[in-house]
Order: structure tokens, then sequence, then C-alpha cells
């Protein structure tokens, strides 16, 4: 079978000299030149320009559970992806163990066989007694196992075009310099062919490691394990990224599995002492400290490192491109500690000062939020000047589209107007943490309560709408939220001051930290990979946006829209006036807004009349181009466009227009095509409007009334931080009562459920009390 496997995976020499001369000649410019060696990459989006890669793998990522044999679909999975990655133009190496665990295999199969002949022929019979098999010593497995590991790999690879050498090494080859000078020649050679080396100790004949032998400074390593061969080959080779896979999800600061143990994003030389290390995996002969000594010394050397989970069934797949993007995976070293807070940090900090927040007196919160809104109108010329300069930014590079320029402007009225919705929102705080919503007697002394609570820690992601930023602090701070902040790049400047007099505001009661801003450069699918830490994400900005958001949060809750297709639908019954005045403002007021008009429904009597041709009229001159349904297509001779689509957010002077004939028609066509966000019913016809309220089901149904004013503000909540169109929890325009969620609260005296079971002596009551009246420190007197 190894036989087999080698002559399958083997080339001619010829085939191998066209492949070699093919990829001599490929492009590299898919990956940016490598950095200068000599210093690390500074943080994780920098390792998308690593050219010269190296992947160590680790034992227990080779090996299979029962550690006699390989992990087969693992590996495969890995070589996939190292194949990708070579055919992107990098350099790829791997340091593999797996020899013994392979050899193992084969030695014990080889001993069984050989144990049940001797067996048949000295019983004269096929009934085996048990058979124990000997210790098998590590180097004779590895001598045995070497080869076919070699051949599984060069056949793995064959399935890529891609081409593999095997590389033996011991401490030796190192430390003699004629030796090391021969190893760098030949990988330099095998890169420059485009194959990927394959490198091992060569546990066969490797002495002991030394006991007192350990990391002595930038020149000399001790190959003790694959740890300290990959640190060492990656330094000698001037590698730009060393990926340690291992079977942990990277660094923690104490043993994984214990309560305290959490994981360690970005690991710095100065936190070695923060950390208690465990035992080894389960193979091997190294451990994390191992790998934590081999990443340091690698990282002085210019290399940068990342420790990662090989083995999870769920990321294996994709766990090295992941690394190579940037994304956060597993620790990773760097030796730039950024001045301020890491997102991690500022999260705990935020819920730890959010508690704090939360139990002020109502009182207390509502001074926050007023004197946040005292300083947007006594700053305001500071909050402009810094506004100014992303404006004038975002005018310069000429990329950013006029409605996004409208959003990002911020001007004296636009800041009043904030002022004033800010005071609202402080008025509505008097009564929100705490409030009883239910309260039952349950039996003789045990009472029940349902109040309101924060729902924790919120993390708002915002584009560029800097006025997003006052409103969704007030919020949560009305509500007794945590709040973790990411702007847009766009709003940087205006974004940064608008923080600091909420964090202003927030020092006036001890709670400075409650809302905190992301600074740093964090990606938004890394943000959302906090489940642990953040509990509601709010996304304010495109619909594109909030789709990437809820694809990416994959455990924690998202509330959001992903679109805002809006109809509005003119029943026969519809006044003239009405119709010109809610379609104008619907579609023209806001052409970027969620809550515009996208669809225009029309009754099919309204065509070839007066106000048909009004409303025609009305658009043309507002400058909106339409998009013919097909049904209203077909009533014309000359149609304008057809809709590719009936479910478009045009987002601009754009809309369709189709006709139906009944208002149980246009609630069908809203069901299939909208988005359950906002829409309309035009009609004087009472019953009509009744019916179709009652039969939509959209998280906003208006009668008579503009699309425009699904809007916290215009619904006197103040602000909002978003239109929800999900059906659980909160719905619409999301304002202060959709930031709070409920607990239960029993007060008894010393009940147990075994007094109310068959022989207790205690029945239920379950009597309905008051919301008003004030339980606490009371009892029952009778």
């Amino acid at each position: 079978m190894l036989l087999q496997r080698l002559a399958l995976c083997s080339r001619t020499s010829v085939d191998l000299q066209r492949h070699v001369c093919q990829l001599r000649t490929r492009p590299l410019t898919q990956v940016a030149q490598r950095k200068a060696h000599g210093s690390s990459f500074a943080h994780r989006s920098e390792l998308r320009h690593a050219k010269r890669i190296v992947v160590k793998l680790g034992s227990a990522v080779v090996t299979r559970g029962d550690e006699c044999g390989l992990a087969l679909g693992r590996l495969a999975s890995i070589v996939e992806q190292v194949a990708m990655l070579q055919n992107q133009g990098r350099e790829m190496m791997i340091v593999t163990s797996g020899a013994v665990a392979f050899g193992k295999q084969r030695l014990r199969h080889e001993i069984l066989l050989s144990q049940s002949v001797r067996q048949a022929l000295h019983s004269g019979h096929n009934q085996l007694k048990d058979m124990s098999l000997p210790v098998l010593e590590a180097r004779a497995c590895a001598a045995a196992g070497q080869s076919g590991l070699m051949a599984l790999y060069e056949a793995m690879f064959t399935q890529y075009s891609t081409c593999t050498a095997q590389v033996l090494v011991t401490n030796l080859d190192f430390h003699d310099d004629d030796k090391r000078q021969n190893l760098n020649s030949t990988l330099q050679e095998l890169l420059r062919m485009n194959i990927v080396p394959i490198i091992n100790t060569n546990d066969a004949v490797v002495p002991p490691p030394e006991p007192n032998s350990d990391l002595q400074g930038v020149n000399v390593i001790s190959i003790k394990d694959n740890d300290s061969l990959a640190a060492r080959l990656a330094v000698e080779m001037k590698a730009d990224l060393l990926v340690a896979l291992s079977d942990v999800e990277g660094l923690y600061n104490s043993p994984p599995g214990t309560d305290d143990a959490k994981l360690i994003d970005i690991f710095y030389p100065g936190d070695q002492q923060s950390i208690t290390y465990g035992t080894k995996s389960r193979v091997g002969i190294g451990g994390m400290e191992a790998k934590v000594k081999a990443a340091l010394w690698a990282l002085q050397g210019g290399t940068s490192v990342v420790i990662a989970n090989g083995t999870n069934p769920k990321v294996t797949g994709h766990v090295i491109t992941d690394i190579v993007e940037g994304k956060k995976v597993g620790t990773f070293f760097s030796e730039i500690k950024p001045a301020g807070p890491t997102v991690e940090q500022q999260t705990e900090m935020a819920r730890n000062s959010g508690r704090t927040l939360a139990s002020l007196p109502p009182e207390q919160r509502s001074e926050i939020i007023c004197q946040l809104a005292e300083l947007l109108t006594e700053r305001k010329e500071e909050i402009l000047a810094a506004n100014k300069l992303d404006m004038d930014l975002a005018v310069n590079t000429g990329h950013m589209p006029q409605a996004m320029l409208k959003r990002l402007s911020l001007s004296p009225s636009k800041l009043n107007s904030l002022a004033i919705g800010l005071r609202q929102i402080a008025v509505a705080a008097q009564d929100s943490v705490g409030r009883v919503l239910r309260r039952t007697r349950v039996a003789h002394n045990l009472e029940l309560e349902q109040i309101t609570v924060p729902i924790g820690v919120l993390l708002v992601i915002f584009e560029a709408r800097p006025d997003c930023l006052p409103q969704v602090s007030a919020l949560a701070i009305a509500s007794g939220n945590a709040l973790l902040l990411k702007g847009g790049k766009e709003a940087a400047n205006t974004n940064r001051v608008l923080h600091q007099l909420t964090q202003e505001a927030l020092s006036m009661h001890g709670v400075t930290e409650a809302v905190q801003l992301v600074s740093t450069r964090e990606e938004v699918e890394d943000l959302c990979r906090l489940d642990k830490m953040i509990d509601l994400i709010i996304p304010r900005g495109s619909s594109q946006l909030v789709r990437d958001i809820q694809r990416a949060a994959k455990g924690i809750p998202v509330m959001g829209h992903s679109e805002g297709i809006c109809h509005v639908y003119l029943d026969a019954d519809a006044s003239i006036d009405k119709v010109i005045k809610i379609v104008r403002d619907s579609k023209c007021d806001y052409p970027a807004a969620c809550n515009a008009m996208e669809t225009l429904l029309i009754h099919r009597d309204i065509l070839r009349t007066p106000l048909f041709d009004q409303i025609i009229d009305m658009l043309r001159t507002e400058r909106v181009k339409i998009h013919a349904g097909p049904r209203f297509a077909s009533y014309l001779t000359f149609s304008p466009s057809e809709a590719k689509s009936l479910r478009t957010e045009y987002g601009d002077l754009e809309c369709c227009m189709e006709v139906v004939d009944s208002m149980q028609e246009a609630v069908d066509h809203i069901h299939k095509y909208g988005s359950s966000h906002t829409d309309v019913i035009v009609t004087e016809n009472e019953d009509t409007a009744e019916q179709f309220l009652q039969q939509l089901d959209s998280a906003c149904v208006f009668w008579n009334a503009s699309s425009r004013f699904a809007d916290g503000y215009r619904f006197g909540l103040g602000a909002e931080v978003g239109i929800s169109t999900a059906r659980i929890h909160a719905r619409g325009p999301v304002g202060l009562e959709g930031l709070l969620t409920t607990k239960w609260v029993l007060r008894g005296d010393g009940h147990t459920a075994a007094d109310f079971s068959e022989h207790g002596t205690m029945k239920y009551l379950h009597e309905s009390l008051p919301v008003g009246q004030p339980l606490a420190g009371q009892r029952d007197s009778n």
C-alpha cells in the first residue's frame, strides 16, 4: 500500500520541470511585497501582507484521539489551506509532527500480524489467544512512520498541483554553521521553485533534550521539540509569520477549563508574569509554556506569531486562512502594546460601570442626560470644528455619495434638535429601570414582581452618522445599559469629541466608563464574536451593513432591519390632496432613509384619471425615476424601465410603481415583496383602512400619513437606536422601552415547594395586585 501511494504521488522529471517552469513565471502581484525583516507586524490586519509563512502542526493536531494514526480529515483541510495560500503567491513551509504516531500504527499492525501468524502455526488452529503489545520505542516508531507520513503529504498536495519536499533536521544542523547555511540554501531553492518544504526533527536519531538547554537569546535556541524547531526555522528563513496550531484556542491567562480562564487576544513580551500554565497536551513533548517561549523568541527575531486551535472541527477548515486574513483567531503575539485598552478590556469596563449606572436613582440618570444636552449646545463650536475636519476629508477623497455626506454633516440646528430629543429622553428616564409591570400574591407572605431591568452591554455599530452617538448614548444611560460604540472612520473626529462630552456628563455621577468608543482597528466581524461579553448588537447604517452584521453575529442577538422596502397603497377612495402630499413626502423628503417609500401601489381604478396624471407630474417634477412593475407596464404603450425586482430598496429618487385590483391584493403584494418595515394606505374609506391596518403584518402600518413618520423622535420616544422588523422583543422604532428586559423578584418568608405539595400546609392564591402599590419591606398583616 505504501509503495502504491508513493507511485501515485511521484512525478516524472519532465512533469516536475514543466511544473517548476510554470510556477517560476507566475506573477506574485496577489501578495504585497514582504516587509523588511527585523520587525514583526504590529497588528493582526497587517498579517494579510505576510509572504513567507511557517505553519507548525502540533502532535495533537496531526494525530487521532487514540494517539495511534493520523487525523486524515483534519490534515486534509490544513493541506488545502496551505496549498491555496501557496497558489496565491505566498511561500509556505510546514513543520509537522506525526511520524511517531504513524509509525506506532504501522508497527502495532506488523506486531499483531506477526503474533497472530506465530500463534496460528504453534496451535494449529485459528483461535487466537489474548495478545499483549510491547512498549514501542519512539525512535523506532519515528523511523517506521516518517516515510509514510511524507507519502501522505505528497499525495494530498498533489491534488492541488503542489509539489512538496521532505527535510529532516536535528539540533546540530542549526549549531553547525556549514550545516545551517546548507539547510538555508536548500530551503531557499525549494521556495524559489514553489515547492512546499515539509520539515520535521529526525526523531529516529535525535538525542534526548538537555535539561538545562533553553532559549538563550536571539542567536541560539535549543531544538527540543517542534515548537522550538518552528521558531528557529522561521527566524533562520526570515519568515513573516509563524502559525502554531495546537489543541487549544490559544493562550489563556490560566489553564483552560478553570473558572477564571480567559483567552488572550494579543500577548505582549512583558505579560509573561500574568500567565499560569497548565499541563502539556495529551501527545507531544512540548506544552503551552514551550510554545510561548518559542513564540517570544521568534517574535524577537522579527517573525510574527499566532497560536491557534487546529483541532476544532468548526474552524479547522479555515483557521490558517482566517489568521492570514487578519481575523481575530487564537493569540497574536505583538511587540507593540497599544496606548489604550483592548476592546475586551473596554467591554469589561463598560459592563462594570454599567452596573453602577443601572443602580443609580432615576433622577441621577436624568441629570447625566440633561448635562449631555447642555454640552451639545455649549460646546457646539468644538463639535462643528471637528465635524468640518471630517467633512473636508470626505469631500477631498471624492468617494462619498451625496446622501452619506448629508448624514455626516452637523449644523447648529441639528445640534439643537439633538439637545431637545435628549431632554425628552431624560424625562422618560424617570420611570424606566425598576418599573413594576406585574405583581402577584402567590400565597400568604409570598409576593412576586416582574420589573424592568437593563439588557446589559449593547454594541451599536453605525456608519457616517455622528448624531447617532449622543442619541444612542442617552438611551443607554436612561435604560441603565453599558454601551460599546463603533463608528465609521468617516466621522472619527466628530465621534471623538462627542464621546468626550458623553464621558464628561457621565463623570458627574462616577460612571465615566459606562459608554466606550472603540477606536482601535477592530474589524466589525471580530466585535461580533464577543458573544460572552456583549448582549445585543444594534447596527445603524446601510442594509448591507445590517446584513453583514447579522451574518457575522453567531451567538449575539441583532436588533435591526436588513431592508426598508416601504409601500404606499393608493386606494380607489383616496383623496387627491392627501395622495400628492403623502407620496411626495414619503419618497422625496429623505430618499436615503429606511422609512422612505420604495414601491407605490395604485388601485386599478386610478389609472387614466386626473389623479394618476397629477401623481406622474409630481414625481417628474421631483426628478423621481419610475420603474414599472410587470402589471403596470402591461397597461402602458410606452412604459418606463421595467423593475428588475419588486423587492428593491432604491435609497434614492427612484421607486417602483405597480397596479393592484383591491386592498386585499395590495396586502398580499406587500407580504410577498415587502420587508415588514413601514407600509401606508391612503383612503377615505374607513372600513378599507381598518382591514388594511389589521391584516398587514409590518412593524409600522399607517393610514393617511407619510411613511416618514416611522421614527423614534416623531413617535415621541426622544430618539431611537434603530427600527426593528424582528418578531421577538422590540419592533418598529426602538426607543427607551426597547432597551429594557425584565426579571422576576420573589419575596418570601421561608417558603419551600414542599409547602404546596399534596401533603403541604399552604395553598396557592395567585392574586393580582396593583402595580403602583409598593412592596418593599411590607408583609401581609393577616
